[in-house]
């Protein structure tokens, strides 16, 4: 549920919010888990041979792809609420932003339903096509997870249907708070990866002192 941008706000000026900067995670056997995952998941399907494996070895490879998949979406999760966090500081410091409502809800939806065009560039540069339920699922999962989950605390029924539960998480978390409306034309934000950031600054870093040394 949104609330309309009051009239006071001022719908010719452009906000700028802090940039996303999204931390690459990997575990090492984490590519090969979620290959075999799916696999696991078309041989229970009967859509591909399953050979000489039974169905509780398919279930097991297809329990450990998906809880790779919630590990990974976790730590995305985490950056995309550190983004949030920083939205909301900005919106504190600005009397003009703070009376339109602008909380948590209002900048998941934006990030999710109708992020910038830089930003849906980029992530689709990145061979992020499905950006909306990556997003939708790794908030989900930290709205009810301080920390990464350990397997033998979550139910296998979890960990097989842990997208579904993500989906409605998130939506519940949306539905909690009115919130007021962003309109991608009056906000800016960058998107980054963590190594691309870090030499982004460098790079400022280095072109500052070399003005310090020159003055």
């Amino acid at each position: 549920m949104s609330i309309t941008i009051s009239p006071e706000m001022n719908k010719t000026k452009t906000w700028k919010l802090p940039p996303l900067i999204l931390h690459p995670f990997a575990e090492a056997a984490g590519p090969d888990k979620l290959v075999e995952s799916s696999r696991a998941s078309l041989m229970l399907q009967g859509l591909l041979p399953s050979g000489q494996m039974t169905r509780e070895e398919l279930d097991r490879k297809l329990l450990d792809g998906r809880f790779c998949e919630i590990r990974m979406l976790f730590y995305v999760g985490k950056d995309l609420l550190r983004w949030i966090e920083q939205c909301l500081e900005s919106v504190e410091r600005d009397e003009d932003l703070k009376r339109n409502g602008f909380g948590y809800q209002a900048f998941a939806a934006v990030l999710i339903e109708d992020p910038p065009r830089n930003i849906r560039e980029k992530l689709k540069n990145w061979g992020v096509a499905d950006y909306k339920s990556i997003f939708t699922r790794a908030l989900g999962l930290n709205a009810i997870f301080n920390e990464v989950p350990q397997r033998h605390l979550i139910t296998d029924e979890f960990v097989r249907h842990y997208y579904r539960y993500a989906d409605q998480l998130f939506a519940c978390r949306q539905l909690l708070w009115s919130f007021g409306e962003i309109k991608p034309s009056q906000f800016d934000f960058d998107l980054y990866a963590s190594g691309e950031y870090s030499r982004m600054l460098e790079r400022e870093w280095g072109a500052d002192l070399n003005d310090g040394f020159e003055s």
